[in-house]
C-alpha cells in the first residue's frame, strides 16, 4: 500500500529521502537544500506532495503549482519521480491524481504539465489518464 500526502513539514528523514530521489529526476539542477524545500512547503501557490511504501520509504515526490491569472486557476505539475526501484507499481499515477484532485478543488480550470519525448512510459501514463498533448510553442529564456 502506498501512501500520497502532500508534504507540510520537513525533517531530516524527509529531507534525506528527497536528496535520493532528486538525482533520479535531473543531474543538471543542484540538491534542493532545507531552505528550498521550506520555501515550497510555506508557498500558498507550490505544494510539494511524497508516496511513501509499506515500510514508510519515500519512493516518489511530485511539485504542484496552482496559481490565479486574469484567465482563471491554473495548475501546473512539474518535477515528478519515482524511485528506480519503485517503479511499475502505480505510483506515479498515484501522485499525479492526488495532485489533480487537489488542484480541482482548488478551483483550477486545468493541469498542465510537461514531459520529454524520451519519456515514453511517462507519456503513455499521462495520456492514459487524460492528459491530452496540447498545439502550443512552449518558449523559455534561460535566466541563469
Amino acid at each position: 500500500m502506498t501512501r500520497i500526502y502532500k508534504l507540510e513539514s520537513l525533517n531530516e528523514k524527509i529531507l534525506t529521502s528527497i536528496h535520493t530521489l532528486f538525482p533520479q529526476l535531473t543531474q543538471f539542477s543542484p540538491l534542493p537544500d532545507r531552505k528550498v524545500l521550506q520555501a515550497i512547503i510555506d508557498s500558498p501557490t507550490t505544494s510539494l506532495w511524497i508516496a511513501e511504501d509499506e515500510k514508510f520509504k519515500t519512493v516518489g515526490m511530485l511539485n504542484l503549482a496552482i496559481y490565479r491569472t486574469t484567465t482563471g486557476i491554473h495548475a501546473w505539475i512539474e518535477d515528478v519521480v519515482v524511485d528506480k526501484d519503485a517503479r511499475k507499481r502505480g505510483i506515479a499515477t498515484q501522485l499525479t491524481l492526488a495532485a489533480v484532485e487537489y488542484a480541482r478543488e482548488a478551483g483550477a480550470k486545468a493541469v498542465s504539465l510537461t514531459s520529454r519525448p524520451e519519456r515514453e512510459a511517462a507519456n503513455q501514463l499521462y495520456q492514459k489518464l487524460g492528459f491530452s498533448i496540447v498545439d502550443t510553442n512552449l518558449y523559455r529564456m534561460n535566466l541563469k
